[in-house]
């Protein structure tokens, strides 16, 4: 086992530090993952440059990949082994509330981005680490994926999550808007389930990064209308599902107004600012319309999600777009909170 544990520490906003610490033995029920690899997620830049608010020092990371380097006496030997490649959940449930014990943990009442794990010596996420304790029920095998690839097993699992819960059928008209990470893999799970997937994006890049991953039809909103445009793509039909993935909050008029009868918008980022929108309930009365937010994923998302990856129906390479050792966490921070990239990666 290695001598020390290496840990990304925000230290204030738009500050870490590289800080090592005594590696953690893994209790009877627990075990010690050797990170390999964590992508800096839009929360953790938001978190560095004080967006999200929270204590410092705080240890931030959540899309982790490794492999596990020793466990307690009463691990379950006949799954778990020294030396398997895993992805671990986030470990912010309480595990004790209704939602959590009816499998919906992703719901917790009580979902904590700021507890104290086991084994880290500030409060946070903890992934930024390159050792990670860990409840063998947020511990899940994946298969021989370079690591890199591999610690986005989080944001799928929370977009499957997200488009499961909008209950797609073959032949729905599916309109995302928003072509960064969460929009493109929203874009191509819509697509393999089925759906005519339109995106819409400012970034032509990206937009037609998006139709060669799946989608049909990108549209470039400056330029055109957006609205306009789907009642000509569709003959007036509009749209079965929306997606909004941006933290936009004006644009989820657009999202609205994109809907046909019976259509159902998922709000899926969280926004930034937080400001209310004005929206008319007699239309979403009138046409029937429903209104779904989404965030986070279960066990049950991670689990098929991990299956995606290591059987090869999802390819999460496009979206590395980076890599960096930990000794240069500092640049690999402020290069992803430039906003032109996929995922920052920072490898252990």
């Amino acid at each position: 086992m290695a001598d020390k544990l290496k840990t990304i520490v925000f230290k204030e906003v738009d500050h870490l530090e590289v800080e090592e610490f005594d590696v953690p033995e893994p209790g009877s029920d627990q075990i010690l993952v050797r990170v390999e690899a964590c992508a800096i997620c839009t929360w953790e830049q938001r978190a560095y440059k004080g967006i999200n608010k929270v204590e410092y020092p705080f240890i931030g990371g959540h899309e982790l990949c490794g492999h596990i380097e020793a466990m307690g006496a009463n691990v379950d030997s006949r799954t778990w082994h020294i030396g398997d490649r895993v992805v671990c959940g986030a470990q912010f449930a309480c595990d004790n509330c209704t939602q959590c014990k009816s499998g919906d943990e992703n719901a917790c009442q009580h979902f904590d981005h700021s507890k104290q794990l086991p084994g880290l010596p500030y409060h946070g996420m903890g992934g930024l680490s390159s050792h990670y304790l860990v409840n063998p029920a947020n511990c899940f095998k994946v298969g021989d994926t370079p690591v890199e690839e591999a610690a986005l097993t989080e944001p799928l699992s929370c977009v499957l999550h997200s488009v499961e819960s909008a209950d797609i059928h073959f032949g729905d008209v599916v309109l995302v808007i928003g072509c960064g990470i969460m929009g493109q893999l929203h874009a191509m799970l819509a697509a393999k389930r089925g759906a005519m997937v339109i995106v819409s994006d400012t970034n032509e890049e990206r937009g037609q990064m998006a139709v060669g991953l799946g989608a049909k039809i990108a549209i470039n909103p400056a330029k055109v209308n957006l609205v306009e445009t789907i009642g000509e793509i569709t003959n007036g039909e509009m749209c079965n599902v929306v997606f909004d993935t941006t933290p936009i909050a004006a644009l989820v008029q657009d999202a609205i107004d994109c809907l046909g009868s019976q259509g159902k918008v998922v709000l899926y980022s969280s926004f930034h600012p937080d400001v209310p929108i004005p929206f008319s309930p007699n239309l979403v009365h009138k046409r029937n319309l429903q209104f779904i937010g989404t965030a986070n994923s279960s066990q049950r998302d991670f689990v098929r999600a991990t299956r995606l990856i290591s059987e090869g129906v999802v390819s999460l390479k496009p979206f590395v777009s980076e890599v960096y050792p930990v000794d240069q966490a500092q640049a690999a921070f402020d290069s992803a909170c430039m906003g032109d990239k996929f995922r920052v990666v920072v490898t252990f």
